[in-house]
């Protein structure tokens, strides 16, 4: 990339989203050009604001430029599934905007900003510029994916698994993003919400927390902040394995 390039980058609110989606291949100066030059409004959301509503028409698609959103569905009891949880760089609903009608809300989770471009915008420049819609074909990909083990994490493992396993997602994903390391973070979600995104009550995550914690796995020195102990041993108590988020290979988060 040449300085000028780099200087455009470095210049647009837009930025973030050309950097996910170039991480799995490489675009021309005239892809990267059209991205940075998509219409866009940036907006300063509060926390619990909906982004976009189940059953909506869709007509922006949303850059997470600051702070969490998650995704969720609401069943007939009135019970919150927490579905995915996005951070600076991901496009949250890229999946309602090429759909055309949401089959699940977006909500903030924390107040942050985020890039609204018109979808219809997303649309064209998938299909006129290729390697540009192949990047977010297979970003919607990975977002496949991480539901799936999603999915396993709440219909397979028992809940000091569950807990573990998610901690340690947000671990690599939280650094990849620059907003923490692989050995510490602050944590984005109350207990009442890592128990939506698990099917566990507060009260379970609680308790659950508090056995990590006393088995040495992590460490709080306040009830967001967390510390990775041993990885490994965390690891092995979450079940986890990296390969869903699809990581590059010389990606040094996998070293």
């Amino acid at each position: 990339m040449t300085a000028s390039n780099t200087e455009q980058l470095n210049g647009s609110a837009l930025a973030p989203m050309v950097r996910k989606l170039e991480y799995r291949g490489k675009f021309s100066a005239a892809d990267r050009a059209a991205l940075l030059g998509l219409p866009h409004v940036v907006k300063s959301i509060q926390n619990q604001h909906f982004i976009v509503r189940e059953r909506d028409k869709a007509t922006h698609s949303c850059l997470m430029l600051s702070g969490f959103s998650v995704r969720h569905k609401i069943v007939g009891t009135g019970f919150r599934q927490i579905v995915a949880i996005h951070m600076k760089g991901e496009m949250v609903d890229l999946q309602n905007s090429l759909l055309g009608t949401a089959d699940h809300s977006v909500q903030m989770l924390t107040a942050g900003k985020v890039a609204m471009i018109p979808r219809e915008e997303i649309g064209r420049i998938a299909f006129d510029r290729p390697e540009v819609g192949k990047a977010m074909w297979l970003d919607t990909l990975v977002d496949g994916s991480i539901f799936r083990e999603w999915i396993a994490n709440i219909g397979r493992r028992d809940a000091r698994t569950r807990i573990a396993h998610l901690l340690c997602e947000f671990a690599l994903r939280m650094k990849h993003a620059g907003l923490g390391e692989e050995t510490g973070y602050d944590l984005p979600m109350t207990q009442e919400q890592l128990g939506d995104a698990t099917g566990l009550t507060s009260v379970h995550v609680n308790r659950t927390i508090k056995s990590l914690e006393r088995d040495g796995l992590i460490e709080r020195v306040s009830p967001r902040s967390i510390t990775i102990g041993d990885w490994k041993k965390l690891a092995e108590a979450g079940d986890f394995d990296s390969g869903y988020l699809h990581m590059r290979q010389d990606d040094p988060l996998l070293a």
